[in-house]
């Protein structure tokens, strides 16, 4: 059964087809890539998947099961996590707590338990403390858990953002414009840092990227967006070399 099954979505916006007749399959553990040039509809796909628009048409299954029109925090409950092309740390939290954000959405205390402070509020409060902490150490973020977010190199907030996700313990990432603003050195570490998520966490994994050397380097399959539409989609060197994906670029 694939991870992630998307059939026909599309949606219009003041009439206009945003995205048509969208399809992809993505297998469990694959490193997918979503590329195309700017306004092609790549990041309205991800807000599609994520529940931040409703498709006017189509359907969408994660893990067999469908989840197209709930909403964000019930798409990411049943398994979606995402990171923005535009960082979006909660920047004036510590780097520890901006994890712990994610881990919240497991919590199991209630309300109450958490305004008294009772026993077991105390001892989730602990294991997510430990776990953020664990997750950090992956990043090689947990010697800056208590600095804020905002005070992180740049490369450094975009790790976090990604550990963030993770905590709330997905089945598929999605990650958009991971190099975005990033220097050869840092994208070259990126690169290895998504490699080892995938193999580490067994994470499938959905990225929209410009950067051609690291979709080249870490894409196993690829879908090619132009207008809304499909262009292409297959194994990445055959996709890279189709002449009509050389030419949508060149004419972005």
């Amino acid at each position: 059964m694939a991870m992630l099954e998307v059939k026909n979505i599309g949606i219009s916006f003041g009439g206009l087809k945003a995205v048509d007749d969208f399809c992809v399959t993505i297998e469990k553990g694959q490193l997918y890539g979503l590329i195309g040039p700017n306004g092609a509809g790549k990041t309205t796909v991800f807000n599609l998947l994520t529940g931040v628009y409703k498709p006017d048409q189509g359907a969408v299954f994660l893990d067999g099961k469908n989840i197209t029109g709930r909403s964000t925090i019930e798409i990411n409950k049943e398994g979606i996590a995402r990171t923005f092309q535009n960082i979006r740390l909660f920047k004036e939290l510590s780097v520890l707590d901006n994890v712990k954000a994610g881990l919240h959405n497991h919590h199991r205390y209630s309300a109450i338990e958490g305004i008294l402070r009772l026993p077991r509020y105390h001892k989730e409060e602990k294991a997510m403390n430990e776990k953020a902490m664990e997750l950090l150490k992956v990043f090689d973020l947990d010697g800056e858990y208590d600095y804020k977010a905002s005070n992180l190199p740049y490369g450094k907030q975009r790790k976090l953002e990604i550990a963030r996700a993770l905590a709330t313990e997905p089945k598929l990432l999605l990650l958009d414009e991971p190099a975005a603003g990033m220097n050869p050195n840092e994208t070259a570490e990126l690169m290895e840092t998504i490699r080892f998520v995938r193999d580490e966490f067994d994470m499938t994994i959905l990225l929209i990227e410009h950067d051609m050397k690291l979709v080249s380097g870490i894409c196993e399959q690829l879908t090619v967006l132009n207008f809304g539409q499909v262009l292409t989609q297959g194994p990445t060197s055959e996709v890279l070399n189709d002449k009509r994906v050389i030419t949508a670029y060149l004419g972005e």
